[in-house]
């Protein structure tokens, strides 16, 4: 197989054709989605509006290579707070038009708006009063003139050597949802935390709820010593609690600095090892720490920003915890 792969690459002689027409698909779809802002006009406010009072749901629909994209335009209302559905519009004339409630407001995409699906199913997304926006680069089709507003999506060429492919009509049906999404998002006031709440599962979304008291409970206990404590109490304290360091603290529990297994090392080299040492003349006695309450993505920052592994969580100098970069490597931030 890999001989077979290697004959292609050295008899290719039409490398350069390849990239070429690789450039002539991305610049005609660049083209049509430039062409897209002189398009927008009052319909499109209108469209906006529409949505962000709809008090119920916002469904898409649409047929073949816009199918798809509905249904990405779909993803995209949801997690940014706009409740919405996708219905295919084959399957909306058996039975599936029975998703549609009253109140609902239906966004359909077609390239043409003249499909025989389309045509079929267009009188009858209004015969509940619906509002119906439409993407298609037809203005004068038969879905077109059904619909409350139309926004328009036309292009000179597709982008594929045959001129008949979807893809530049569908990259510009795509960037009309994110616009008609982002819009709407930005008039309701949809924050950084309302999308965490959306995406509880994600890197992204932990990053904007994740804290790091939630990390400090996966720890089953914070190393920890006193000032007094000797060479042989701290490198058993950095060998059981396994996080590479350990916090020196007063009787109260304040923080007075840190000892990781690095320091031991260094001190280790420079002095003779019969000669007594304690926490206090060990530690770094100017620590970096960070507050429980605090977003656990703020730590990675300060992590990478003094190229540490161990972060001590301190509230009002009261010691905590301590994080480590394991921590964050594990729940994805990194």
């Amino acid at each position: 197989m890999i001989f077979l792969f290697l004959k292609y690459i050295f008899l290719a002689k039409d490398n350069q054709n390849i990239i070429k027409l690789a450039k002539e698909v991305i610049q005609t779809e660049l083209n049509a989605i430039a062409n897209l802002p002189k398009h927008l006009n009052d319909n499109f406010v209108l469209a906006v509006k529409a949505i962000l009072t709809c008090k119920s749901r916002v469904v898409v629909t649409g047929i073949g290579k816009s199918a798809i994209i509905g249904q990405k335009i779909t993803a995209t209302f949801n997690s940014t707070g706009t409740p919405s559905l996708f219905m295919h519009a084959a399957d909306a004339i058996h039975g599936d038009l029975g998703m549609i409630q009253s109140g609902d407001v239906i966004l359909a995409l077609s390239k043409s708006g003249n499909t025989p699906e389309i045509k079929e199913l267009a009188p009858l997304l209004k015969r509940n009063d619906n509002i119906l926006i439409v993407i298609t680069a037809q203005e004068q089709s038969s879905l077109a003139q059904f619909a409350d507003f139309v926004l328009l999506s036309p292009i000179e060429q597709e982008a594929d050597p045959n001129k008949l492919a979807p893809t530049a009509s569908t990259t510009c049906q795509l960037v009309l949802g994110d616009a008609l999404a982002m819009c709407v998002q930005s008039l309701r006031g949809f924050t950084a935390n309302d999308f965490a709440l959306l995406h509880p599962g994600g890197s992204l979304g932990k990053q904007l709820y994740l804290k790091v008291t939630d990390l400090l409970k996966q720890h089953t206990g914070m190393p920890q010593v006193l000032p007094s404590a000797s060479l042989s109490e701290l490198i058993v304290e950095i060998s059981s609690k396994r996080l590479g360091a350990t916090a020196v603290v007063d009787a109260q529990m304040r923080v007075c600095g840190i000892i990781t297994d690095g320091d031991l090392r260094r001190m280790l080299q420079k002095n003779d090892l019969a000669q007594p040492k304690t926490a206090a003349e060990i530690m770094s006695h100017s620590p970096k720490y960070i507050s429980s309450d605090a977003l656990a993505v703020d730590a990675l920052q300060l992590l990478k920003k003094y190229n540490i592994n161990q972060l001590l969580v301190a509230d009002e100098g009261i010691y905590k915890g301590m994080l480590h970069l394991h921590d964050l490597l594990r729940e994805g931030l990194l």
